[in-house]
């Protein structure tokens, strides 16, 4: 199943990276590096990355596909801020307030989609338009001297491309690094993918722990034994980055040096590409399908990570649907929840106990490194 358009080809980015791999060009760093243990467990370093980060940077929603049509609404709250995502009758995204503007009602309680040509306050009524403005109100006469074009829901800056939904607390947030991945996202035809299903796992640890899991290629042979492992070769990656953002590749240089690499469906089945968005959010493209891991700080050792999966197509007969609930269940439930996400919390509990001062990271590891320099950046280390 070819989850890609057979007009696409690579960019020059991915087609570069295809080439490193197939010359046995494995990236590593040049030597063992150490962070601090603190960096995972410091309440007041979650802080300082929850205003320098999670309160200025452009934050990934989920793939357009979570709303297909016109004139719908999800709420979305893990980001710690309850959101309203719509589209209005023109296709366009609105973040917004899910908050009546008359007395601070929530307006949308139910979980999954709903209609949002009108978005009506279960309290008094209030109804809003898909992009938040005030459309009318019962018994307006009771509110004398009240303009309706100064009662619009709060918007936050939203921005869609390349088949991604973005959104930023601050007013004045860049998204010029989001809109440099788009000609990546629009080669894998992520625009066009069906949302086929979404989880979301509560894991008591770090996002930084989940995170650093998808920047390195040394546990794969080890923790994904019984899983992932047997379609990875050891350690050949390679990766590059599009201003903050990661892209890294993965596959077996026997399989590239015997294919034509302009042939971007031949390409596909034997590359995997991972984007890490920074701060906090994973993409892995895999032959058929595609995972978005979105973490979304809670607390120093708390994240909620929602695991979304897109698949060409809604499947159309039994065969396909039970094609597509292997692979859920294969990542899903055993490589992420099973063990990256196990992975991750007893990393946790392991560095919560102040037994260790600090983390040592190898030469296949250095990814991480990276990371957290771009972190220390941002937060003026």
């Amino acid at each position: 199943m070819d989850a890609f358009p057979k007009s696409a080809r690579p960019t020059p980015g991915q087609a570069a990276l295809a080439q490193q791999l197939a010359t046995g060009q494995a990236d590593e760093g040049r030597g063992i590096a150490r962070l601090p243990a603190s960096l995972y467990t410091d309440p007041a370093r979650f802080e300082d990355e929850q205003q320098s980060l999670f309160a200025r940077l452009p934050l990934l929603l989920g793939p357009s596909a979570m709303l297909p049509r016109p004139r719908e609404a999800l709420a979305h709250d893990a980001y710690g801020t309850p959101l309203l995502v719509s589209r209005d009758g023109h296709g366009e995204v609105h973040v917004l307030a899910n908050v009546c503007r008359h007395r601070g009602t929530r307006l949308v309680e139910a979980e999954g989609l709903v209609p949002a040509a009108r978005i009506v306050c279960p309290y008094h009524a209030w109804a809003y338009q898909p992009d938040g403005a005030l459309a009318a109100l019962p018994r307006p006469e009771c509110f004398p001297g009240l303009d309706k074009t100064e009662q619009s829901l709060r918007r936050f800056p939203a921005h869609e491309s390349g088949g991604l939904i973005w959104f930023a607390h601050d007013d004045h947030a860049d998204f010029s690094a989001v809109e440099a991945l788009a000609p990546d996202m629009e080669a894998f035809g992520l625009g066009h993918l069906h949302l086929y299903r979404r989880r979301t796992h509560d894991v008591p640890a770090n996002w930084k722990l989940i995170v650093d899991a998808f920047l390195e290629s040394y546990h794969v042979q080890r923790l994904h034994a019984a899983t992932i492992a047997p379609f990875f070769a050891d350690g050949i990656t390679v990766a590059d980055r599009i201003g903050p953002h990661q892209r890294a590749a993965v596959g077996r240089t026997d399989y590239l040096t015997g294919i034509d690499r302009d042939d971007w469906g031949q390409l596909r089945r034997a590359v995997t590409y991972t984007y890490h968005f920074f701060p906090n959010t994973i993409l892995i493209v895999s032959p058929d399908y595609v995972n978005l891991l979105v973490c979304q700080p809670q607390d120093v050792g708390r994240t909620l990570v929602e695991n979304i999966m897109l698949i060409p197509e809604p499947p159309r007969t039994a065969e396909e649907e039970a094609h597509w609930a292997r692979s859920w269940a294969l990542l899903d439930e055993g490589t992420f929840g099973g063990e990256d996400f196990r992975a991750a919390a007893l990393g946790q509990q392991g560095l919560a106990s102040g037994l260790l001062d600090e983390i040592t990271l190898g030469t296949l590891e250095h990814g991480i490194a990276d990371f957290h320099a771009l972190i220390g950046k941002a937060l003026g280390d």
